[in-house]
């Protein structure tokens, strides 16, 4: 099985080609190490968090860049069962708005983003993350 914490070079390339002056949504699902792998040496190694823990301390240290580019949360969820699609679960889901995609790299390229997202690689044991356009809210399926 693989596990999906960073963007492949071929993922972020296909990303950065799509037009960056449109809004866009970003679906996250999230499942957590039981007990985050932080790199040795970094301040919070041994620190015994759980992945959840370091996951907080990723959103504490990478807020003040996602406010700063313009994103919010739209949505958020607490996983509780996988009704179509391969088994797996997920410890937690949100959507993330952005004004444009070039809000988004302006915030992954950000010196202090690259500091804090050394949380989210030592919370995360397998995420998902999906870029949509947002589209019209309300009415039925089609």
């Amino acid at each position: 099985m693989t596990n999906h914490v960073d963007p492949t070079r071929a993922a972020f390339d296909a990303f950065k080609a799509l037009p960056r002056d449109r809004p866009i949504h970003m679906l996250n699902l999230l499942l957590y190490r039981d007990e985050a792998h932080y790199p040795e040496g970094h301040h919070n190694a041994g620190k015994g968090w759980t992945g959840r823990e370091a996951y907080a301390e990723y959103g504490r240290t990478s807020e003040p860049i996602f406010r700063r580019v313009g994103g919010s949360v739209v949505w958020r969820g607490i996983f509780q069962n996988m009704l179509t699609g391969p088994e797996k679960q997920w410890h937690d889901g949100f959507i993330a708005a952005y004004p444009h995609a070039g809000a988004f790299l302006e915030m992954v390229t950000d010196p202090e983003y690259q500091k804090a997202v050394i949380n989210r690689q030592a919370a995360v044991q397998d995420s998902r993350l999906i870029r949509f356009s947002p589209g019209e809210a309300g009415g039925g399926f089609g």
